[in-house]
């Protein structure tokens, strides 16, 4: 059974909608203004909630900001009450996050319709997080055993020689199968890594309380981090004199491990499909409320196709260039960017350029 909360601090107005609400099935709570409300929602968890505008005290306005800013109840529907049918005052709540609202006088038929209109919506919100497990399980376990394998053999390996012939190997092949495990081991590392957060960032799509929750971080001195991240890369890579920099420091509205894996990812696919001596450009730049970040790179490119398709364990043309590893980075990025607020896009032209725009709020005050 459903549970509703009402809360209005006019008794007629309240005991009216409980009684509709009782003749239809539901289980009721009640409370006759937004503090006792605050508290009601915060212990008895309810299914609904119908509020009323103007009330003292705490006004339905500041108790919807405090039930959406709340994890454990910011995902809870919201329906508000009020005598104004103006755009004004329903943008205000609409903005707050409210879901519906009920403009007096109302039927008991539109209180009965407004209600079950959320709880069919917040069921469909369910069916969609479990049907994105199932599909979840179904790519993990196709996807795993294949992907961890190849850098798992790597270690193996290595680690079988050292551990039959050390005796036999001199201190260079002993540094050079040492150095082969551990780049396999980081690899291992980041496959791991990039799966868990995916599985993460799909369950995630539906929980709008940790979403609204991630986007409290904050992510300082941006082109510090860019600029760390990038030198270290291409100095590992020997293309140190191919970056091109070019960055406007911003505080953003993420966490500075998710951005961090959002640029490492990007530019790691700059690097490895693009040749040594080519340019890589990075351009980061406030632009009002956002930071536009651009990574440019002349490397193989993308069919439009190809574009089009960018998705979890896809990787273009793996056989031709044999590249190992699952694709998954670049979607890891776009749905890290997309939960945040931001969004992620790809231009390619097929055999000459490839560049990614990377756009996030800004941090507040900034």
């Amino acid at each position: 059974m459903a549970k509703v909360l009402v809360i209005d601090d006019e008794a007629s107005i309240r005991e009216t909608i409980l009684i509709n609400l009782r003749k239809n099935g539901y289980e009721t709570l009640s409370a006759v203004n937004g503090a006792e409300g605050i508290k009601i929602a915060r212990t008895q968890l309810p299914d609904v909630i119908i509020c009323d505008v103007k009330m003292e005290l705490v006004s339905g306005y500041e108790m919807l900001a405090v039930i959406r800013n709340d994890p454990m109840t910011a995902g809870t529907p919201f329906i508000l009450i009020t005598a104004e049918s103006s755009r004004s005052s329903m943008r205000q709540g609409m903005e707050l996050g409210a879901d519906d609202y009920l403009i007096k006088p109302f039927s008991g038929a539109e209180i009965i319709a407004a209600v079950n209109s959320q709880l069919q919506k917040r069921q469909a919100l369910i069916l969609q997080a479990e049907q994105k497990l199932n599909e979840l399980r179904a790519q993990l376990s196709t996807s795993i055993p294949h992907e961890l394998r190849t850098p798992l053999n790597g270690i193996m390996g290595y680690a079988d020689i050292l551990r039959k012939q050390s005796s036999e190997l001199d201190s260079t092949e002993v540094a050079q199968m040492s150095e082969r495990i551990f780049k396999n081991a980081k690899r291992l590392n980041r496959l791991v890594e990039n799966f868990l957060i995916y599985a993460q960032l799909e369950i995630l799509e539906t929980d709008h309380s940790k979403i609204a929750s991630l986007k409290k971080n904050r992510a300082d001195d941006v082109a510090l981090m860019i600029d760390s991240i990038a030198t270290q890369k291409t100095y590992e890579s020997a293309r140190s004199f191919d970056l091109d920099l070019h960055l406007e420091t911003a505080n953003l509205a993420i966490s500075s491990d998710y951005f961090g894996k959002i640029f490492e990812e990007v530019f790691d696919n700059a690097l490895r499909y693009s040749k040594k001596g080519s340019a890589i450009y990075v351009h980061g730049v406030s632009n009002g409320s956002k930071y536009m970040l651009t990574i440019t790179d002349h490397g193989r490119g993308m069919t439009p196709h190809q574009v089009h398709e960018i998705g979890a364990y896809k990787q273009f043309e793996r056989k031709i260039y044999e590249q190992q590893g699952t694709g998954l980075g670049l979607s890891v990025a776009k749905k890290l960017t997309e939960v945040h607020g931001g969004s992620l896009t790809v231009e390619s032209e097929h055999g000459k350029r490839t560049t990614v725009v990377i756009t996030l709020p800004l941090a507040a005050n900034d």
